[in-house]
């Protein structure tokens, strides 16, 4: 505590001038000042008797040093009692006054709550009071204000009606004068019109037929370029350019096309179709008959193991117009089915049910193989019918050794997709090996 501090260093500075004074009274009694040196040659320390005390109950004799630090050794402990006597002093009078000031917040604690309460009381009335006053003050100012916004409503009323008299008066004054060359202009803004609407009905006429004649064009240009143009990605078409015995593609498949299921499907644009066109055909010595995919005017077939077997889909075919076509068959089941882009169309079961089909066969595009033996194969008679023959294109040709799912069939009929990439394991869109006879070109 502060006061502590102050006491004990009141202490030490009297302390000190107590040591001070004693210092001076020894120099008064010993006038020689030593100076913390003892003199080897000072005759009373020479002269001094060496004998020793007489008597063991002898008081011993002291020198100055021995006498300084005696004084010394006295005044610390003085020190230390005063120090000590100030802090319970100061202990004392903390605590009595730490009594009284707890008496004395008892004893106006009571007053103080009355007071603060008073005071509240009196600053809550002189605050209602000055709003009191403030309200007062501004209801006269709204009064004020409300009164001069009525006259001034007041005059503009005035000054409406003192304008709507003047112009009644302008109005009757100019309305006879005008009414004539009124009715003259009306007329001549009607004619005006008419004419205008007969120009109108004139341009909207020439141009109704330039766009008759640019749709025209267009869906000539639109059709002209959808002929050249190959659907679903495909790249490249086979090209039939002519209904002839010698007119046709050979397929050299990928794999053994020998299996107990099988999906063909590919892209076709008849130009003309008979009686019995044939798209796709597969057959050994055996059987010529094992696989086709015929047209037959507006109708596609799917036939497995022979012309008896066969799946028709009616309505199926336009000449001039690309059309996606898959067929499939699975030998466990029984079932054949014909789609049409990307459409089941018909469905036929008991389809050459437990047939396996063989290895060794031909498979062809634009033609039938029909020959018996291998005579009509080196060319000893005529291998093919021209009446069966395709003319048009071909493209995106595929097969498989089994049965297809529908999401892959329909996406692979997309016109604008990507199936000419959904190449098949057995016969494989620019992948197999398509031999071209009889003017069949490949083109881009």
């Amino acid at each position: 505590m502060p006061i502590r501090r102050v006491l004990q260093a009141a202490c030490l500075v009297a302390s000190v001038l107590m040591l001070q004074a004693y210092e001076y009274g020894i120099e008064e009694n010993y006038p020689d000042p030593y100076h913390n040196e003892i003199d080897e040659e000072d005759p009373n320390l020479m002269e001094a008797p060496t004998d020793p005390p007489s008597g063991p109950c002898s008081a011993p004799e002291f020198n100055k040093w021995d006498k300084l630090f005696t004084m010394l050794e006295n005044s610390q402990m003085k020190e230390n009692m005063l120090l000590q006597y100030s802090d319970d002093i100061v202990k004392v009078g903390l605590q009595s006054l730490r009594a009284e000031v707890l008496e004395l917040m008892a004893q106006s604690s009571g007053s103080c709550a009355a007071a603060v309460e008073g005071s509240a009381r009196r600053a809550g009335a002189y605050a209602e009071a000055k709003l009191q006053q403030a309200l007062d003050h501004l209801k006269d100012h709204v009064i004020k204000h409300q009164s001069r916004q009525e006259e001034a409503l007041q005059q503009i009323v005035e000054a409406s009606r003192e304008q709507a008299v003047r112009l009644d008066k302008v109005e009757s004054s100019c309305l006879d004068g005008r009414v004539k060359s009124l009715n003259t202009r009306h007329l001549e803004q009607e004619n005006r019109d008419v004419e205008d609407k007969g120009r109108l009905a004139r341009s909207l006429q020439a141009m109704s037929e330039d766009l008759q004649s640019l749709r025209e064009h267009l869906v000539f240009y639109t059709q002209a370029m959808a002929s050249k143009i190959v659907p679903a990605g495909c790249d490249t078409a086979l090209f039939f350019p002519m209904r002839s015995s010698r007119t046709y593609a050979e397929v050299i498949p990928q794999n053994s096309m020998q299996s107990r299921a099988f999906t063909m499907c590919l892209w076709a644009k008849p130009t003309q179709v008979l009686n019995k066109t044939v798209l796709f055909s597969y057959g050994t010595d055996s059987n010529p008959l094992e696989l086709q995919l015929l047209l037959s005017k507006n109708s596609a077939l799917f036939t497995v193991g022979g012309e008896t077997h066969l799946v028709v889909a009616q309505d199926a075919i336009e000449e001039g117009r690309w059309v996606h076509l898959c067929g499939t068959w699975s030998s466990e089941q029984g079932l054949a089915s014909l789609w049409v882009d990307g459409q089941k169309v018909a469905n036929s079961p008991g389809v050459a049910e437990g047939h396996e089909l063989p290895d060794g066969g031909v498979a062809v595009l634009g033609q039938e193989y029909a020959g018996e033996g291998l005579a009509k194969r080196f060319g000893f008679q005529e291998t093919f019918n021209a009446d069966e023959g395709f003319t048009g294109k071909i493209s995106g040709v595929n097969a498989w050794d089994r049965v297809l799912s529908e999401e892959k069939i329909v996406a692979q009929a997309r016109v604008d997709g990507r199936s000419c990439g959904a190449r098949g394991n057995l016969v494989a869109w620019g992948v197999s090996q398509f031999l071209e006879k009889g003017g069949v070109k490949l083109i881009y």
